[in-house]
């Protein structure tokens, strides 16, 4: 390990100064495809889609050289090829990224220290020294000692400052953001320099007079609340502040939605065809989802040129539990449940279920499951505006067991 071990403690510890790291890879996709192919060392990658920059698709990650001739991460293929004509281009290889960021993972886990991971190429680290600049330092250095790959590591008293950070230590480096240096660093830029601010809340802002990171700290939560919603308007100022959790959270992430989406070669104008791909990939998410109980479902149409728009529906609560679960009895339960759980609670007049045959057995019960996601795709795609051609379709399942929604069932579109 290139790290001083006398320089962490995993725990708290009194006079020892938290911290919260921020460990990003740099140029994941691109750096690991350099990796297997030295031969594209130093050259403009762009990993994306099935690596065939004629067909529509949109960029994953692009390597430096390819970003200075404009290349970016959800560029299209197409465009990236017209930016760049000389871009190595290559298809996403899944099972290898998640390889790699197991490795990567794993170091940061060595320190004994919590680690929140937020995707392949980056995670959130807590840890306790009086120098995380050594400590960032040996732990990108271990980082590449077991994969040979560069990461770049910010330092905050929050997740939201270390998160910012990093990309002023960007590539292979390591920069510090704190509450004492917020306003110093960030106080004249735009508003979007922020973590979680996007283009759209600068427009809205700026219509306010809001157009740097000072003023947003300074604004006047009423009126953003006013604006934005009185959950989203104190929180963007509470943004502009640098105030962030620093609590690093070690649980292993659980997804909150499982979805299939196929982006069409050919725009879809044809909405009976639509409605059959709508239904199909439904189809395909329920025959995925299995041990998890689902609210609803979000359909995502994407119209040609590239506008986007989302619709949901929810399942009702007697089918939002996979064949086979068990869920407590709350006078909801779908009936093969019912049939299979046994639960004295369960009305006496549904004894007569008990045989599974009666709804088709296990088979029966799969398919009631495809026709009730089948069902509340179909609801939700009737919200959308016909006609138009489309380039892109989604299916999303959202997951009940969220603990980061609603826990009554009731879901907004």
């Amino acid at each position: 390990m290139a790290r001083d071990a006398g320089t962490r403690h995993a725990g708290k510890t009194p006079g020892v100064t938290p911290w919260v790291l921020h460990v990003d890879m740099d140029q994941f996709l691109a750096a690991v495809e350099q990796l297997r192919h030295p031969e594209l060392r130093g050259k403009p990658v762009v990993v994306g889609g099935d690596g065939d920059p004629t067909k529509r698709g949109v960029v994953s990650t692009a390597s430096y050289e390819a970003r200075e001739f404009g290349v970016h991460s959800g560029l299209p293929l197409r465009t990236a090829a017209k930016r760049c004509p000389d871009c190595v281009f290559l298809p996403v290889d899944a099972d290898v990224y998640n390889e790699v960021s197991a490795r990567v993972m794993a170091v940061l886990r060595e320190t004994g220290c919590p680690v929140e991971v937020l995707g392949w190429d980056e995670a959130f680290v807590g840890v306790e020294t009086e120098d995380p600049e050594s400590f960032a330092r040996g732990l990108a250095a271990d980082v590449r000692a077991a994969t040979d790959l560069d990461c770049s590591v910010g330092i905050g008293d929050n997740k939201l400052q270390a998160k910012i950070a990093t990309g002023f230590g960007k590539p292979a480096g390591v920069a510090r953001l704190t509450t004492a240096s917020w306003f110093d660093v960030l106080g004249d830029r735009p508003p979007d320099a922020i973590w979680g601010i996007g283009a759209k809340t600068v427009a809205k802002l700026a219509a306010l007079g809001i157009t740097t990171v000072r003023q947003l700290a300074a604004a006047d939560m009423a009126v953003l609340a006013k604006e934005f919603g009185p959950t989203t308007g104190p929180w963007l100022v509470l943004l502009g502040n640098g105030r962030g959790e620093s609590e690093v959270d070690s649980t292993p992430y659980v997804p909150r939605s499982h979805g299939r989406e196929v982006t069409y070669q050919r725009n879809v104008a044809d909405w009976t065809e639509v409605a059959t791909e709508i239904a199909r990939l439904a189809r395909q998410v329920a025959a995925e989802v299995t041990d998890r109980p689902v609210a609803r479902l979000v359909v995502k149409v994407r119209y040609a040129p590239f506008v986007t728009v989302t619709h949901g529906a929810s399942l009702p609560p007697g089918e939002q539990w996979p064949p086979g679960a068990i869920p407590p009895f709350d006078g909801q339960l779908p009936l093969s449940a019912l049939s299979a759980s046994g639960n004295p609670e369960a009305p006496d007049n549904l004894s007569a279920i008990a045989d599974p045959s009666a709804n088709g057995g296990p088979e029966g019960d799969s398919k009631n499951w495809a026709a009730s996601f089948e069902r509340a795709a179909l609801a939700a795609l009737a919200m959308f505006t016909p006609g138009r051609p489309v380039r892109l379709l989604g299916v999303r399942a959202e997951f009940a067991d969220n603990p980061a929604l609603p826990a009554t069932g009731e879901w907004r579109p």
